[in-house]
């Protein structure tokens, strides 16, 4: 087989028809993720102002042979840094030729020299040589979804499994969409529980404008009682696999075990769309969502991270969970919500 060489460029964002080409590319992937396809890095950078850099490399007779996506994170709180991809939990280096991932990695690290950035991080791929690999701090939960209601309930552990019961029984309703009514409950659901973790809420133009790009590729499930919002989700469909992503639930949420009825009922909800398997997102290890994932019968995967970091620079932290954050957590959850979700935005847009 001919050797031939490889060009990484920096693609137009706004050319619509480039962009389509690379949509395609990343459909057609058998890796390719939501976080990989350039509406996502779009509408990142529409929802937040960070902005969005695509890297592809191509072949000397034009043929795509990998990507990463980029969202260049400027903060005052948290420094400069370049994520593949920005917002998202995948999103690293994507090819078809063995070549590109050392090229790509390469170029991404020129990039972030020019632009100030202290560290790149990109999250899954392919690991580039000499970068550090960090894999103990996410687990990423999926299965392939079982064939039936019946199927999807004997494969979750007898315990959960009476839990699902208990909420169906509820007389819960479950409802599919993508209009500004359930993206106003959405988002209020959303903001009060990352309130309740002690963290700031991302802007709510993130959500929208990302729903914007991916059009009937990302819906949002509700489930109420009597009319009263429960629990909310966004998913995506990818590749015959939803992935549920920004959860957001009310006060009640345990006590009626809506978010057992609407993860249950949106696996029945991706099996009618002709999906395959469900991806329950990443959690962080040794947390309470990581254990209740394990409890409907989804085993936890590492998520291998790979970082690089200037000389003599810190690298950046954005964790929650570690200690230099705790305080501030245990702060932010005693301020009033109104408050918190009028600077929350300004924060979390940092963060990435």
């Amino acid at each position: 087989m001919t050797d031939i060489s490889l060009v990484v460029e920096q693609a137009r964002l706004g050319d619509a028809a480039l962009m389509a080409q690379v949509d395609a590319w990343v459909r057609a992937h058998p890796d390719g993720t939501p976080f990989h396809r350039p509406g996502w890095i779009s509408g990142v950078e529409a929802g937040t102002g960070q902005k969005a850099i695509l890297l592809v490399a191509r072949s000397l007779s034009g043929e795509i042979v990998g990507l990463l996506p980029l969202t260049h994170i400027r903060s005052h709180l948290f420094g400069h840094a370049l994520v593949g991809s920005g917002f998202a939990v995948d999103g690293g280096i994507l090819a078809s030729d063995r070549r590109a991932p050392q090229l790509l990695a390469d170029a991404c690290w020129t990039l972030a020299e020019q632009l100030g950035c202290a560290t790149v991080e990109l999250r899954g791929g392919p690991a580039p040589a000499g970068w550090e690999i960090k894999a103990d701090a996410y687990l990423g939960f999926a299965r392939a979804l079982a064939v039936d209601d019946d199927a999807e309930l004997k494969a979750v552990p007898k315990r959960h499994r009476a839990e699902i019961r208990k909420g169906l029984d509820k007389g819960l309703a479950f409802e599919t969409g993508r209009d500004k009514r359930l993206r106003d409950i959405h988002y209020r659901l959303y903001a009060q529980s990352v309130h309740h973790l002690g963290t700031p809420v991302f802007p709510r133009a993130l959500f929208d404008r990302i729903m914007d790009q991916f059009g009937d590729d990302a819906i949002i499930a509700l489930v109420s009682k009597d009319g009263r919002p429960l629990s909310a989700v966004i998913a995506f469909y990818h590749g015959g696999a939803c992935m549920p992503y920004w959860h957001g639930a009310g006060d009640d949420a345990r006590a009626m075990r809506s978010n057992e009825v609407l993860y249950f009922l949106l696996m029945r909800d991706a099996r009618e769309r002709g999906c395959t398997m469900f991806d329950f997102g990443r959690s962080k290890v040794g947390t309470g969502p990581a254990a209740w994932k394990k409890s409907w019968g989804f085993d936890g995967q590492p998520l291998g991270y790979a970082v690089r970091t200037r000389p003599g620079r810190a690298t950046r932290d954005v964790n929650p969970l570690s200690p230099q954050y705790r305080r501030k957590v245990d702060l932010w959850k005693k301020l009033p919500l109104s408050v918190a979700n009028l600077i929350g935005p300004h924060i979390a847009r940092g963060l990435g």
